[in-house]
């Protein structure tokens, strides 16, 4: 049987997007004396959902010009946290800024960014805080044009999206996070791609994870995971990302197919039918029906 930090622990980390805290609120008010034991649920929750985080602004972006070849936003900057990214100890780093950062699990946000810029960037910030940590990869150059063509194609097909490209061993992981919130409108959802590129076989693999949540007058959750096996792609970093997107066309479009069926099929069969006489029932009006009597059989004399 699960421990009560167990079983708090697993709230946390099972929340719906964009409601960790509500989870969080109610459990203070239910369990109060579990709340200083959810660190580690923080992190696996801020892991596995590829939570944004927005770096501090400032001079730890200089160079990033120079390194990439196009304008970088120095105001606007976000970093995913995720497993891939990891440094330990509470300490992320992210490619596209080089910079490395820590987070606050619980709050969901960073400080003490340091630059990582590699030796072969024109300038780096020197900070109190610096620390060394180049793109550790012999395919820096890769990781830096999928970069760019990734980010360019996610503007394309989502409003809005975090990329990140990663080094990871010998092959390198590229993930997308996209998140819709309506909580006015009682739903919420977010799109996850993870994939996996090895430069030296070119081949492309990965998953699509889709969790939406609606709860207007019930509880309703999607939680879907669609696999990608790409095969071998060949034509650069163009190449790898257009195949990405026409693997995410597809799903889209099984999605929007299995959508309308079954809105056509099962949902309309439980829809309530209209009475004999065609016409929908006011209800704030049921005082002047003669509900009973119908039912029962009888008639008024």
């Amino acid at each position: 049987m699960a421990s009560k930090q167990q079983t708090v622990a697993s709230f946390v980390e099972t929340a719906p997007p964009g409601e960790l805290s509500n989870v969080v609120a109610d459990i203070k008010a239910l369990a109060p004396s579990e709340v200083q034991s959810l660190e580690p649920a923080y992190k696996k929750y801020n892991e596995d959902q590829y939570i944004i985080v927005k770096l501090p602004s400032g001079d730890q972006t200089v160079g990033l010009e120079e390194a990439y070849g196009y304008e970088y936003d120095t105001e606007a900057i976000q970093a995913i946290l995720s497993q891939y990214n990891s440094l330990g100890n509470g300490r992320y780093f992210d490619t596209a800024s080089e910079t490395s950062f820590e987070v606050d699990h619980a709050a969901q946000v960073c400080s003490a960014a340091s630059p990582t810029l590699s030796s072969n960037t024109k300038t780096q910030q020197k900070t109190s805080n610096s620390q060394s940590q180049p793109i550790d990869s012999p395919h820096a150059d890769l990781i830096r044009s999928l970069q760019q063509a990734f980010k360019t194609a996610s503007a394309e097909h989502f409003p809005s999206s975090t990329i990140g490209i990663y080094p990871t061993s010998n092959t390198i992981t590229l993930v997308l996070v996209a998140n819709k919130y309506s909580p006015q409108n009682f739903w919420n959802g977010r799109w996850r791609s993870t994939y996996t590129f090895d430069p030296s076989s070119s081949s492309l693999s990965g998953n699509v994870k889709i969790d939406v949540h609606y709860y207007e007058d019930g509880n309703v959750r999607m939680n879907t995971t669609k696999k990608v096996e790409a095969g071998n792609v060949s034509g650069g970093p163009e190449a790898v990302v257009k195949e990405i997107a026409k693997a995410e066309n597809k799903f889209q479009e099984e999605l929007n197919r299995a959508f309308t069926a079954l809105a056509e099929g099962s949902f309309k069969g439980l829809r309530r039918q209209l009475p004999v006489t065609r016409q929908r029932m006011e209800w704030e009006k049921h005082q002047g029906y003669r509900l009973g009597q119908d039912i029962g059989g009888g008639r008024s004399k």
